[in-house]
């Protein structure tokens, strides 16, 4: 169907509903707030950094409940810093669930924004990992799309700092989704259309229920709009960057029995990207008898795919809890460039398409031993089969670099990679008292592509309960983070001798897996019923620190490592919660630093190389100061006002020396009010109104300079948004 066409049904389909409102309330877990059907209800104060209450009465709740807190006693996180944002927060944003994954994690503790919607956690680039449900999903191809859409979230804990020994390979994070749930949620389902500024036009639709021993939850919504990606220019409307994006996430379980359950994930995404331009430069090559282009004027396009599916089956066997899942993952990126455009401009125009087919297999087990141990272990294993392009068109150049023709030559350079890597784990919570846990436990890595790297990392958490409100951690762990395979390109470099492509061959070419200790430690203390603070500090010391950077026309992200790297931060967490009124406060200091670039050196240019061969720098995504914070106030049952902001010193730029400068620190505010109103025959209708950037505060994320840096990037300008949401 013609995505259009897709969106106008869902825009009129919501205008005509004439279904009521469910009359009963449905189902909740037990210990747990009231929810309308979705979850989405902003009415109810939610709740940050505070884990949900634990179920203590088994006969009180369903089999799916029991399940539900069997699962997650699988995951521990003893010694570990966590921000936990539930969907009702999700729902407050001025986007509400209309809110990209990404902008959803920027309001946690840490957090720095960049260009293509990245994400940097405590100094790292990327290295994020992502569970859903406890189950771990292979990351996709790096690009600008979303796969993951926030209306599935039931809650989202953010997991850093010294993680226990079940969490590696990616380990800046742990993005800890658990979905909804129609066990939880009742029967019944969503539709609903927010559209805006820049001729955003995003419809949606969710159903979920359960009949029996089935459940399912089942969500998709497509957007367009003409800011894909950040406009490269400080102008309100960025020329060609219309996007059109489609996503489907689907979550389908069923009861074996009481102590059984089998689920079957699976998510789609498709997302294609209009590459935005910037107007006025000048062609440096001629082709054939051309010698002008209009810079406005180029038509580069980037398309990314995305699809997966798990199937995990859920346990006891005796005394000891299991979750043993199977899964694969697919992701496609394919850039088309303008091929007239980018030789005049460039000197090379490349079609450049990576793929990566992961399978993978997880199995975690948790058994009691007396009532002060919890032995947990676990193996995990991956196979990946990545395929990287690159049809290039370039000049045939002299030793100068110089073009000796305006008639392009074509070149293939064309790769197959075979990755194997496999994990598995022993640790032991320790019960040492009323008030005291340890974890401690024992991890092994192995990853297999050209060469084979492996390495044993000792964890170590200790959680002191220093009073009824005073929590006290501290931990240690040794990392091993291998290169994701879907970023590696085995270049050819020799083909594109004597090309306006060539670059100088200076070394190892393959990136190699970063090992790092890690030491964290944070209180965390309540005030009352209403206030929860926070500080954690955290140090870091790398070796072969691995860095992503974006290379050539194409936005396409490619690993390089640091010999040594040094990571430092400081974080300062406050979250209220008293009536009709929430409020959070996040604050981070940070400092993140490298030297000497020991692998992909023919991607930089001789004399960076040169510098950072004997100098520490900056890496290009350190932030100073970070901060966020948000304030959400019910008028009454129907209607709530609220505000967040986004605050960072800027990451950084080259100066006098590579990544020597930072750029102009920067302020976004949002202001949002939702009203919920009823109607006879209709029902209830949620309305959300966002106005986003208040202040229309120009504000650069990139300037195109910088080790690994490509074009300018800033963020959004003022826009006004409007959700309609139906439930039924």
């Amino acid at each position: 169907m013609n995505p259009s066409l897709l969106a106008l049904s869902l825009a009129v389909a919501l205008g005509t509903t004439t279904v009521h409102a469910t009359d009963a309330p449905p189902a909740t877990k037990a210990a747990a707030p009231a929810m309308t059907a979705n979850g989405d209800d902003p009415t109810d104060g939610g709740s940050r950094n505070k884990q949900p209450a634990k179920v203590q009465e088994l006969g009180a709740v369903s089999v799916s409940a029991a399940l539900d807190q069997a699962r997650n006693a699988l995951s521990p996180d003893t010694g570990s810093s966590q921000y936990v944002i539930d969907h009702q927060a999700i729902a407050q944003l001025p986007l509400g669930a209309s809110t990209p994954m990404n902008q959803v994690l920027l309001q946690a503790p840490g957090v720095v924004q960049d260009s293509y919607g990245g994400l940097h956690v405590r100094g790292d680039h990327a290295n994020l990992q992502y569970r859903i449900n406890g189950v771990i999903i292979p990351e996709s191809i790096g690009g600008f799309g979303q796969s993951l859409d926030a209306r599935t979230i039931d809650t989202v804990k953010l997991l850093d700092g010294a993680l226990p020994a079940q969490y590696g390979l990616r380990t800046a994070a742990v993005v800890d989704i658990t979905t909804k749930s129609g066990h939880d949620l009742g029967n019944g389902g969503s539709v609903g259309i927010t559209g805006g500024s820049n001729a955003t036009l995003n419809p949606n639709a969710s159903v979920w229920g359960s009949n029996d021993r089935w459940s399912w939850f089942l969500t998709g919504n497509y957007m367009e709009n003409d800011v894909g990606i950040e406009n490269p220019t400080p102008s309100k409307k960025p020329i060609h960057d219309h996007t059109n994006q489609a996503k489907g996430f689907g979550d389908i379980s069923y009861l074996i029995d009481n102590d059984t359950r089998l689920s079957f994930l699976f998510g789609v995404a498709n997302n294609r990207f209009q590459i935005p331009n910037r107007p006025g430069y000048m062609p440096q090559f001629g082709y054939l008898d051309m010698v002008d282009f209009n810079s406005a004027d180029l038509d580069g396009h980037q398309r990314e795919n995305t699809r997966f599916g798990v199937l995990a089956l859920q346990g006891k066997l005796g005394a000891t809890g299991y979750q043993v899942s199977v899964g694969q993952r697919y992701s496609r990126l394919a850039y088309t460039p303008d091929r007239i455009g980018e030789l005049m401009f460039n000197g090379v125009a490349s079609a450049v398409s990576r793929s990566n087919r992961a399978s993978t297999l997880q199995a975690d087990f948790a058994t009691p031993l007396g009532n002060r141990h919890t032995l947990r272990y676990g193996i995990y294993g991956s196979f990946e089969r990545a395929v990287s392009g690159n049809d290039a068109w370039v000049f045939p150049a002299d030793a100068g670099g110089n073009p000796t023709s305006t008639t392009p030559i074509n070149i293939l350079d064309n790769s197959r990679l075979v990755a194997r890597t496999w994990s598995a784990y022993v640790q032991d919570e320790w019960s040492l008292g009323e008030n005291w846990t340890l974890n401690y436990g024992l991890r092994g890595d192995r990853y297999q592509l050209v060469r084979s790297e492996s390495q044993l990392s000792p964890r170590l958490g200790l959680v002191w309960q220093a009073t009824g409100s005073t929590t006290v951690h501290a931990g240690y762990s040794r990392y091993f983070t291998p290169p994701a395979t879907e970023m590696i390109a085995s270049s050819n470099i020799a083909k594109f001798d004597g090309t306006t492509n060539a670059v100088a061959d200076s070394g190892n070419n393959t990136p190699l897996a970063e090992r790092s200790d890690y030491f964290d430690a944070g209180v965390s203390q309540s005030i009352g019923s209403a206030w929860t603070v926070g500080v954690d500090a955290y140090y870091r010391k790398v070796q072969r620190l691995q860095d992503e950077g974006q290379f050539g026309s194409a936005l396409v992200y490619s690993t390089f490592n640091y010999a040594a790297g040094r990571v430092k931060g400081l974080e300062f967490t406050a979250n209220y919660a008293q009536g009709p009124l929430s409020a959070y406060f996040n604050a981070s200091l940070g400092k993140a630093i490298g030297r000497r670039i020991i692998t992909s050196q023919y991607n930089f240019a001789p004399d960076d190389l040169a510098w950072v061969n004997n100098h520490w720098i900056f890496l290009d995504h350190d932030q100073k100061l970070t901060s966020s914070g948000g304030i959400s106030y019910a008028l009454d049952d129907s209607t709530r006002v609220g505000a967040d902001y986004l605050f960072g010193s800027g990451l950084r730029k080259d100066g006098s020396v590579p990544n020597g400068a930072s750029l102009p620190a920067y302020f976004q505010l949002n202001f949002n009010v939702s009203h919920d109103f009823a109607f006879d025959r209709f029902g209830k209708l949620h309305t959300q109104l966002a106005l986003l950037n208040v202040l229309d505060r120009t504000y650069e994320l990139r300037d195109g300079s910088g080790i690994g840096v490509g074009a300018p990037q800033f963020g959004p300008r003022r826009g006004v948004f409007l959700s309609l949401q139906k439930d039924f």
